[in-house]
């Protein structure tokens, strides 16, 4: 069966395809009665408004193009979920795809975001040149999460990486610890506040830092964890981490249990964001939280300032994080 088209529900509902049209934009010009029997139509013979021809045929789109850069990331699905909330009372619609942690995956992603004319653009830590954001601001407005910018098109909404490392450091010198090793986040722009918040603190402390280079993944964390086995040995081993993530954190705890060493006994953990994960009775981390669900929701809110309200100044959301306290710290032993 063909697709129905608006000319198809117009003819069922014996009324004009502009009326139709008015209709599926939710103008209030159109009356209740002529609107049910649109509405009606359009059930009858199974038509969505296809909104990709929609953005084509308008100066403006409902439509917010999305790029999560690692599907895996719990944090991520978080956040969309604070975004795609906004979004419904905003009456936007959301599209999604990811770049995969890959600067060229993202070109390609963002390519495909932008040739659906969308009302603007929402980049979930991205680690796209900063040229390619520029390039598409000047098409749409766009909302970085998890990235600084000083394009004037472009909007951020962060937490604050270094306060949060900090919190972490300050917590397990608290509880006694001083061999303190930083699990790294790698390229991504969080993973840079997040180290700079560590080794700040480590020095006001009076304490050696130590970063080992990695990413925001489990595989990363792991990783991490077997280097530093073969630096020190048991006696001089680390009693405490602090991830870049929570998904560092699982991964880095996974390869603790594999060495013989357990959690918060030998080594605690600290992880980063609080993923909906954290606080599964079997992995109850300790993390840093970011208001997650929140964040989302401003990406969207200031996109939509941009889209209904015509503001041009940049806006810079700032979040502060808490330490959350679990099962995976405590004092060292002896």
């Amino acid at each position: 069966m063909p697709r129905p088209t608006m000319e198809d529900v117009a003819a069922r509902a014996g009324v004009s395809r502009a009326l139709v049209s008015l209709v599926m934009r939710n103008s209030p010009k159109v009356s209740d009665h002529r609107r049910r029997a649109v509405l009606q139509a359009a059930e009858d013979l199974g038509y969505q408004p296809h909104f990709m021809a929609r953005s084509l045929a308008s100066r403006t789109s409902n439509i917010v193009g999305v790029m999560v850069s690692d599907l895996r990331n719990a944090f991520f699905a978080d956040v969309v979920e604070g975004m795609d909330a906004a979004a419904q009372e905003a009456g936007l619609e959301l599209i999604l795809n990811t770049g995969c942690r890959s600067a060229n995956r993202e070109r390609t992603a963002l390519a495909s975001l932008l040739a659906f004319r969308p009302g603007g653009i929402i980049l979930l830590s991205p680690v796209l040149p900063a040229a390619s954001i520029r390039d598409a601001a000047a098409r749409c407005p766009v909302v970085l999460v998890s990235r600084s910018s000083s394009i004037a098109q472009v909007d951020t909404v962060n937490d604050d990486g270094e306060l949060g490392a900090a919190l972490a450091v300050d917590h397990l010198v608290a509880l006694g610890h001083r061999r303190i090793v930083h699990l790294d986040g790698g390229a991504a722009f969080a993973a840079g506040q997040r180290r700079k918040g560590y080794t700040a603190a480590m020095v006001r402390h009076g304490l050696e830092p130590m970063v080992i280079a990695g990413e925001h993944t489990d595989e990363a964390g792991a990783a991490a964890v077997r280097k530093l086995l073969n630096i020190f040995t048991p006696d001089t081993f680390p009693t405490a981490l602090v991830c870049g993530n929570d998904f560092s954190a699982v991964g880095a705890m996974s390869a603790l249990g594999e060495a013989g060493l357990r959690v918060p006994e030998n080594v605690s953990v600290v992880g980063y964001d609080n993923t909906s994960f954290a606080a599964l009775r079997n992995v109850a981390l300790t993390t840093i939280d970011q208001p997650r669900t929140r964040i989302g929701r401003l990406a969207v809110e200031a996109l939509t300032e941009r889209l209904r309200e015509e503001r041009t100044e940049p806006v810079r959301k700032r979040l502060e994080p808490a330490l959350i306290v679990r099962a995976t710290t405590a004092p060292p032993r002896g």
